[in-house]
């Protein structure tokens, strides 16, 4: 036998050609109501937030392999859920909106996922003999694999054909059947298994079939079903369908849920038991949702509740007028209602809020300011009653009606804080002011107000206790010059004494009823060339522009020689008048004394005036600054008693000085020890009276200013010094007295005295003066403001 090729067998790779019986994975039926399972009868409130978990998908694989979710909708319609494909969880993506669509459908599955291409690594083939073996340890099972597919590799020891390496290969597919034996036992298919009997099933009628089969599918066994207990009579099972019935009517059984147990047993060919399996089977009594909840009054059904209570009742009261009961004749979930108020919130609220079949209705004030007479005359809400885990939502409304009734709970309050009125101040008595107002929301007697007004300034004023409105007294007499405004306070106050306050403020609006008023009737002032007097006239008239006066001349001969500030009064010479010689051309007689007739009217509405006689002197400047006096004279011109006291000081000081002196020297004389004394009798001489010095204030005379007035001086005097008031020098300080006698000295001491006394002034074309004529025409106006101010008193110095 030559030697050929080697042949060399290579192992295959096993490909799985659905050889595995693959059962379907299902869900759990958890129920009514349960949110974990099916998602069977499951129902939603439409105000669920967005992004909500509402449910829990749950399910498993027969054969245990890891299941996943999954959830569709129609084309056509909204997705409103996700589902998590691992866990299961719903959550809600879309807002829902019951009136827009009360029902959602959706397609749940449920999938294992399986593989049918993994590689089989059950056998191995030996590489010389080409046997196919198990592996070791690996076993074969007809339940999860039928038939296995094995590929054959053969390939040569390889060699060169026309000059090239090649390896020949062939290939073959080995198929290996597996075949059943009776090793596994019975499995039911679908569970859990739940049932439902509602209230209009017939006795007889079919709740439910459990399904089993053999586990030994390649060969297997009959199977018989049995309940074994749990079902009280109620239910039997077909033993060979596996069918359950119920067998008395809804009303008959005796309980809500039914937990039976039912028994599948192998039967093998020769006719004896073989495998079992058992599994539980929940049957629920499920009531129809066909009642609506229902209010109840006293008498029956009623869908309309009144009652009449106080405004503002304590918080927490119950409302006990109101009898109302709410039932819902349906069972189990299907009587399950929630409860609550429709209407003003936060005012009442509703106890209990969820009630299972009936329940008694309480209603309780939460929010005692709320309920207002003077804001609600009634109170209406709606109760409502709505179901809350059924499909169907029914629900049930009735009205409840509170009539309230008025209590006095509110204080009068003013339309304002304060009031501000203006009235003349000629108003006549009774004359309105203002009227006031105050508003009090209760009803009948409680909402009358009284008026009535207290304070340091309703002296003047009544309040009509009705109307608010406010009037003078009778008797007032209103000033605006006396007071300008009075404030006062006014009450409204209801018949049980609750009250409340504003302020009143009366203003008293000025009327031009005063003239403006001149110090004098008669005025004189000294008026030195170029510079202006003033002349000043007040009005008592309290408000502009009744108080404010405007200057006017109204008669001056010459007319062109003043001018006058309207507004300040003061007068001055016009303006071509710039000298006195200037003045002597307008005036050929040289009279520097003028009178004008000056006019001050207010600029009320009518206007008043006043006029007075204004007489000037009119002085040269440089005439007044040649005398000292002259000048002091001119400063004090218009205060007289200034002059005269400070005379009168000069004086003093001077006689100060010379006591002063003459004590002085007395007593340096007694004390010298070079003059001793000497006995003496001296003849006393009668100690003549003092003199002072009088000035005698002439009359105003038309004469030319420089020849008005004149000094005259007394005779000399042995016993005083003589001093005028013109440019005299001041006196000196007497001789020192002679030493005194051993008697009791008299001493007398010495008086300035002199005096002024007009003359008439000689017919020449100059004539003179003593003194200057500002001094003499200064010393003419203060002697004649003198006299008028003290006209019964001598002035002496």
């Amino acid at each position: 036998m030559g030697r050929g090729p080697r042949a060399i067998l290579a192992l295959g790779l096993l490909f799985l050609r659905l050889a595995q019986a693959n059962f379907a994975p299902h869900f759990f039926d958890n129920g009514v109501g349960s949110t974990n399972g099916n998602m069977a009868l499951f129902s939603l409130p439409e105000d669920t937030p967005v992004g909500s978990h509402v449910y829990t998908l749950n399910g498993t694989d027969p054969e245990g392999n890891p299941v996943s979710y999954h959830i569709s909708f129609d084309p056509s319609a909204r997705s409103v859920f996700s589902v998590d494909p691992n866990f299961g969880t719903i959550t809600l993506v879309e807002e829902l909106d019951r009136e827009r669509e009360d029902e959602i459908e959706a397609t749940i599955s449920i999938s294992d996922g399986l593989n049918l291409n993994p590689h089989s690594t059950k056998f191995a083939m030996d590489r010389h003999s080409g046997v196919l073996r198990l592996q070791p340890g690996a076993t074969l099972d007809y339940e999860k694999a039928r038939t296995h597919f094995v590929t054959v590799v053969a390939k040569d020891g390889g060699g060169r054909l026309r000059g090239a390496d090649v390896v020949f290969s062939a290939t073959a597919t080995v198929t290996v059947n597996v075949e059943d034996v009776q090793d596994m036992a019975p499995v039911f298919v679908g569970t859990p298994y739940y049932g439902y009997v509602y209230e209009d099933t017939l006795p007889g009628s079919e709740v439910l079939t459990v399904v089993a089969m053999d586990g030994d599918q390649g060969k297997p066994n009959r199977i018989l079903y049995s309940l074994m207990n749990g079902s009280d009579g109620a239910f039997e099972i077909n033993e060979t369908s596996g069918a359950i019935y119920v067998m008395q009517s809804p009303a008959q059984l005796r309980r809500d849920v039914y937990e039976l147990h039912v028994q599948v047993t192998e039967v093998s060919s020769a006719g004896t038991p073989a495998a079992q399996a058992m599994v539980p089977v929940t049957i629920r009594i499920v009531d129809l949702n066909n009642h609506p909840p229902t209010f109840y009054g006293e008498s029956g059904p009623q869908n309309r509740f009144e009652l009449s209570m106080y405004e503002h009742p304590p918080q927490g009261e119950i409302l006990r007028g109101l009898k109302i009961t709410v039932n819902d004749s349906d069972q189990g979930a299907n009587a399950k209602f929630n409860l609550r108020l429709v209407g003003p919130g936060g005012i009442f609220r509703v106890v209990p809020q969820t009630v299972l079949n009936e329940a008694q209705v309480t209603i309780i004030v939460e929010n005692s300011a709320a309920i207002d007479f003077e804001k609600f005359k009634v109170l209406t809400f709606k109760l409502l009653a709505i179901e809350v885990n059924t499909p169907e939502k029914f629900s049930s409304t009735a009205d409840v009606v509170i009539q309230l009734l008025d209590t006095n709970d509110n204080v009068p309050k003013f339309t304002s804080h304060y009031y501000v009125a203006r009235i003349p101040e000629n108003a006549p008595g009774g004359s309105n002011v203002v009227a006031v107002t105050a508003v009090d929301p209760d009803t009948g007697p409680w909402g009358e107000v009284k008026y009535s007004i207290y304070g340091s300034g309703a002296d003047y004023f009544l309040i009509h206790s009705s109307s608010g409105m406010i009037y003078t007294q009778p008797w007032a007499s209103l000033d605006a010059e006396a007071t300008t405004r009075y404030n006062f306070y006014v009450k409204a106050e209801d018949m049980e004494g609750k009250y409340s306050l504003a302020e009143v403020f009366v203003t008293l609006l000025d009327v031009n009823d005063h003239y403006p008023q001149f110090g004098k009737r008669v005025q004189e002032k000294t008026m030195v060339l170029g510079t202006p007097v003033k002349i000043e006239a007040t009005d008592q008239d309290a408000e502009e522009p009744n108080n404010l006066v405007d200057y006017s001349i109204t008669h001056a001969e010459p007319a062109n020689v003043f001018d006058i500030d309207a507004h300040t009064g003061e007068i001055r010479l016009k303006n071509s008048i710039r000298s006195l010689d200037a003045l002597h051309n307008i005036t050929p007689n040289g009279d520097r004394t003028w009178s004008l007739e000056v006019q001050a009217k207010d600029r009320g509405s009518p206007s008043f005036s006043t006029t007075a006689l204004l007489r000037i002197d009119i002085v040269d400047t440089e005439m007044q600054s040649r005398s000292p006096m002259a000048a002091f004279l001119m400063q004090t011109k218009d205060n007289p008693m200034k002059a005269v006291g400070v005379l009168a000081g000069i004086m003093a000081i001077i006689v100060a000085i010379t006591v002063l002196i003459s004590t002085a020297s007395f007593w340096r004389n007694k004390k010298s020890n070079k003059v001793l004394p000497v006995r003496r009798v001296l003849r006393k001489r009668p100690s003549p009276a003092p003199r002072t010095v009088r000035i005698k204030w002439l009359k105003f005379g038309r004469t030319k200013a420089a020849d008005k007035f004149v000094l005259r001086e007394d005779r000399p005097n042995e016993n005083c010094n003589n001093n005028s008031l013109g440019s005299t020098p001041p006196p000196t300080a007497p001789a020192p007295p002679p030493p005194p006698s051993m008697g009791p000295a008299h001493w007398t001491v010495p008086t300035v005295s002199g005096s002024l006394a007009p003359r008439q002034p000689p017919r020449s074309p100059k004539p003179k003066a003593v003194g200057s004529p500002v001094q003499s025409a200064l010393v003419s106006e203060l002697r004649q403001k003198f006299e008028k101010k003290n006209v019964h008193n001598k002035a002496y110095f």
